[in-house]
């Protein structure tokens, strides 16, 4: 079931309590009805008493999943370890315009697709690498490149950020707005002159918060740009979410 974004707005400015959701504000009928018939479909019952949508599940975990996907059927992975497409790293490589000699960020590396792609690019290249996934870190050991920063299991929002690096080529995970709070850090490790490009969930288009209005403020501010993806070109790596690719000047 595809929802629109009209009501993706809509749910991404209700309040979640638990099972409970909460619609903010004056929705005309027609709008109303087709977000209710959104949240029906994805198991919230409307109760009179608590003038609220009840789910049997947290709430705000259901809803970002429509939110991120545009559809209420989605499936979820316990580290959001979604790789990206081979098309979708040629891509990103070919925006960031990598060249010998530079030094490269790559944040929730997964197994290595991006930094692989770079190398192609650019054999005298120094990638620097963070990964959260136990299993993945493992695989990227196996690499034979020349990669640094990969050891114990790594959150990269947790990293101070040292700005020395030439591009920023990244995939973060999406839920609850990682992906938004991944690259604002990100930003942080690149040199003047320096150029960031990532995967990103399409929601940062559209949604109306102030984490999102803020990070689209940002873009503009540093002439940057945002190019959309197709829809599911994500699908054969098991999820719909709708995607973009987002670039930042340093």
């Amino acid at each position: 079931m595809r929802v629109d974004n009209e009501v993706l707005n809509v749910l991404s400015a209700a309040e979640c309590n638990g099972p409970q959701l909460f619609l903010t504000g004056q929705l005309e009928r027609n709008l109303y009805t087709r977000t209710n018939k959104v949240l029906e479909a994805a198991g919230g019952k409307w109760n009179r008493k608590a003038k609220a949508h009840i789910f049997d599940t947290d709430a705000s975990d259901r809803i970002e999943q429509i939110i991120l996907t545009g559809d209420v059927v989605v499936p979820k992975d316990d580290f959001e370890f979604f790789p990206t497409p081979p098309a979708i790293v040629r891509h990103v490589i070919h925006l960031a315009d990598i060249r010998d000699g530079m030094r490269v960020l790559e944040p929730s590396a997964g197994q290595g697709a991006i930094a692989k792609e770079a190398h192609s690019a650019a054999a005298d290249v120094m990638i620097d690498m963070y990964e959260l996934m136990p299993a993945n870190n493992d695989i990227l050991h196996g690499l034979n490149l020349r990669l640094s920063g990969i050891g114990k299991p790594t959150d990269f929002l947790t990293v101070d950020p040292d700005p020395v690096y030439d591009r920023v080529v990244m995939n973060p995970p999406f839920g609850r707005q990682a992906d938004i709070k991944h690259v604002s850090h990100a930003l942080k490790f690149l040199k003047p002159g320096g150029l960031l490009v990532s995967v990103m969930a399409s929601s940062v288009t559209f949604r109306s918060n102030k984490l999102t209005t803020d990070f689209r403020q940002l873009i503009e501010e540093r002439g940057g740009h945002i190019e959309e993806l197709p829809e599911g070109a994500f699908k054969s790596s098991g999820t719909m979410v709708n995607t973009v690719i987002v670039v930042i000047p340093g």
